[in-house]
């Protein structure tokens, strides 16, 4: 196929379907109207001979032909946008500056890997160190300049800081595809009816779901307990549990493991991701260079 043949706003539209995994969403994330997109959409099908997302009651699964596209896209727009973007302040393609973050497995699944690979064709010398706490337990080490950047579901409340919702999430729950117990749409009294494995709140919180039943006056059947998001799709792959975690990280999980995910059956509203630092590095052309770059690609996942 020729690219001239290709309007390659359609892969822009293609990618934030396919991370929306919604018409609407994507729409509304493009600035543009539902029939435009769907239009797009429509358009791209035919070029490419495929039909690229088909349309469920849990959102728009992409086909395998859309699988294989969907890197080489992503990384083809990454390229774009750092082709436009101007950094003269910052000699990050010599530079071998170590920026220390602190990342939580949010971070580590969703953002980092993205980033990590835009990293190393834009500035191949530079180095990351991951921290693994939550940024609120951060803040002296960011004022001495020890973090540069937290990433975390929770503002830093100090006003000596800077947070900036670099973007929003939401929930999505995992099962077996061949789960015995369900099929079709996953209902409030399926959900209520199995175990669960779920994360281990901090001290003095309460996850979303269970503030959410808890409104209710209902509770779910919590068998394990983790402390990372990560150990949930091999436990749900391997058990009859179900897991409900953010939905960017339960799309990866639900492709790499062959899990089915569904909609959470009741009300719970979006959550941010915040970035924070220290206004004391606000001017620091390096610190500036990767904030501003990291902020430019956690918006477009």
């Amino acid at each position: 196929m020729n690219l001239r043949s290709i309007d390659l706003n359609l892969l822009l539209v293609f990618d934030t379907i396919y991370s929306e995994r919604n018409i609407s969403r994507a729409a509304s994330k493009l600035a543009l109207s539902q029939p435009t997109v769907s239009n797009a959409l429509a358009r791209l099908r035919e070029r490419l001979d495929d039909p690229l997302f088909t349309r469920t009651p849990d959102g728009m699964v992409p086909t395998a032909r859309a699988k294989t596209l969907a890197d080489p896209v992503r990384q083809a727009l990454d390229l774009i946008e750092r082709g436009i973007r101007s950094d003269d302040a910052f000699d990050f393609a010599r530079s071998d500056h170590c920026f220390v973050m602190a990342v939580e497995d949010y971070g580590e699944t969703v953002i980092l890997p993205r980033f990590s690979e835009w990293l190393a064709q834009t500035a191949p010398n530079i180095r990351l160190k991951i921290r693994p706490e939550p940024g609120g337990q951060l803040g002296m080490a960011m004022k001495d300049g020890q973090v540069d950047l937290t990433l975390d579901f929770f503002v830093q409340h100090d006003p000596s800081f800077r947070n900036e919702c670099v973007l929003t999430d939401s929930l999505l729950t995992l099962s077996q595809c061949d789960h015995p117990h369900l099929s079709g749409r996953l209902t409030l009294e399926q959900y209520l009816a199995q175990r669960h494995v779920a994360l281990t709140p901090r001290a003095g919180s309460m996850s979303m779901i269970e503030l959410a039943l808890a409104k209710r006056g209902l509770r779910r059947h919590i068998a394990i307990e983790v402390p990372h998001f990560q150990s949930m799709p091999v436990l749900v792959q391997k058990t009859k549990l179900l897991c409900t975690l953010p939905k960017r990280m339960a799309h990866l999980y639900a492709d790499n493991f062959g899990l089915a995910a569904h909609t959470v059956p009741l009300r719970v509203p979006s959550f941010p991701i915040y970035l924070s630092w220290h206004r004391s590095a606000d001017t620091d052309p390096a610190h500036r260079w990767l904030r501003e770059n990291l902020i430019a690609l956690c918006q477009r996942l």
